[in-house]
């Protein structure tokens, strides 16, 4: 993915502390008291331009939930989406790596995570790099409690075969796979942008939700 450079977004991004939380290693255990309540913690690793976490936020306002996402050009867009809104006090972002996801959560702290068109690093060597690899299962299972889950997808058929047998050999419990979701799109489905993209080119949309026993 191209970035436009966007000089403006960090000082942007910086007068919103409300929604990107500035410093997030300090509510490390105590998500609840930033949110002010003990719903459970949702949180998108690679949120984009958030169309997704904030359609989620806004269908399920018993749950929090937080949108990671590296590059400052992109999370700012995401940040506007949210300030258009009358309110959504169950969301932040963070404009963080996810692979450091231990900075910020502490076991307990997240109930599960979605993990939306990620990108597939296709080369083999890279194979450590894709976010369903065992090293990021692992991380994502120590923050969690018994039970948590993981729901992923992408339109890369490699990645999701890759997926499917990542999470089984890592003993999850796969719950739904999909081999084409919107062929019956649940009604509860939040398209991502990458989402309505690929689907209007008549791409088949992977997904699978898979559960830590």
């Amino acid at each position: 993915m191209r970035l436009r450079n966007k000089p403006w977004a960090q000082e942007y991004i910086q007068a919103h502390p409300e929604v990107v939380i500035a410093n997030p290693e300090a509510r490390k255990g105590k998500w609840h008291e930033e949110f002010g309540n003990s719903n459970p913690v949702h949180v998108e690793v690679g949120t984009g331009k958030g169309q997704f976490v904030i359609g989620m936020a806004q269908q399920n306002p018993h749950i929090n939930y937080i949108g990671i996402e590296l590059y400052d050009s992109v999370i700012v867009v995401a940040l506007e989406k949210v300030l258009e809104q009358e309110a959504l006090p169950n969301l932040r972002l963070l404009n963080v790596n996810g692979k450091d996801l231990t900075e910020y959560f502490e076991k307990g702290d997240i109930h599960q995570v979605y993990l939306n068109f990620s990108d597939p690093w296709p080369k083999t060597r890279h194979a450590k790099r894709r976010l369903t690899h065992a090293n990021f299962l692992t991380l994502y299972r120590d923050l969690m409690p018994e039970g948590g889950e993981v729901h992923f997808k992408t339109d890369n058929r490699g990645l999701f075969e890759y997926s499917l047998i990542s999470t089984t050999d890592f003993g999850m419990q796969l719950k739904l796979v999909s081999l084409d979701l919107h062929a019956e799109e649940p009604e509860e489905n939040v398209r991502t942008e990458y989402e309505e993209k690929f689907a209007a080119k008549g791409q088949p949309i992977y997904r699978l939700e898979a559960k830590f026993k």
